[in-house]
């Protein structure tokens, strides 16, 4: 989207030093290279820190807008600090940088933006505009003016009362316990309209139990054309003796026919 008026989104990270100490090399070029190419995306990226060495050279390289607040030189390491944020800042031929650091009161700072074409501004010395704000409530005239200039005034002033979350599942809780008893009754339905056939095939099927005596009487009486159990060792028996009866007889008959034609 190139360089846009405002950004779409904007990251803060405070206390930058954090982020940047003891961090890899690979982590630093990842950084690096993500602060080169959201710029064309219309995000900005800010990292906020008290001192301007905290943040890699090569990082501080693609942060165009500068905002610079008061450091106190008392060590060699803290005018070193001075030197390298007075050097990064765009000179003002009016304004000596680095003096004016170790001058700063509270609200003030040096800011150098970038233009309209992308170049850093002169270093200006300016005052910071405190957020403005009250002390109490607002009054009912305030709130009014404050809704009728809001960008969504107009917008929720209807009262609009939709089916909840909680009202959907309850609907279909209900309506699956329903359908049930509606089943349950359309089963019982079925049910007894089967209930006659199954009495009458009840009753058939118990007729040659008590005729017969079940499963006992086809033992001792037969079924059909199949002879019982005592039917069946009745006749072997009959024929045993029959056979051996009989072969007595013929036996005896033979014999004595034998016997009377040799004596004579």
């Amino acid at each position: 989207v190139g360089d846009l008026e405002k950004p779409k989104l904007v990251f803060f990270f405070d206390e930058a030093h954090l982020l940047f100490k003891d961090a890899p090399t690979a982590l630093v070029e990842r950084i690096e290279l993500v602060v080169r190419l959201v710029r064309s995306k219309g995000v900005g990226v800010y990292f906020v820190t008290q001192n301007p060495l905290d943040i890699p050279d090569s990082v501080l390289a693609q942060l165009g807008n500068r905002v610079q607040h008061a450091l106190r030189a008392f060590t060699p390491r803290d005018q070193k600090a001075v030197k390298s944020a007075a050097d990064t800042m765009r000179a003002n031929p009016g304004l000596d940088i680095a003096t004016a650091i170790t001058e700063l009161a509270v609200g003030e700072a040096l800011i150098s933006l970038l233009d309209e074409k992308g170049r850093p501004g002169v270093t200006q010395r300016v005052y910071v505009v405190p957020p403005g704000s009250q002390i109490g409530p607002i009054t009912p005239a305030q709130r009014q003016a404050l809704i009728a200039q809001s960008l969504v005034a107009g917008v929720y002033e209807k009262t609009v009362d939709r089916e909840s979350a909680h009202e959907k599942l309850k609907g279909r809780a209900v309506a699956a316990a329903s359908e049930a008893d509606e089943r349950s009754l359309r089963d019982e339905a079925q049910d007894a309209v089967r209930a006659p056939r199954g009495t009458a095939s009840k009753g058939s099927a118990s007729q040659p139990a008590e005729s017969g005596g079940g499963w006992l009487g086809d033992l001792l009486q037969g079924s059909g054309r199949k002879d019982s159990v005592l039917e069946t060792v009745a006749k072997s028996a009959a024929r045993t003796i029959g056979s051996s009866v009989g072969r007595e007889i013929i036996r005896g008959v033979l014999g004595s026919l034998l016997g009377g034609s040799r004596r004579r």
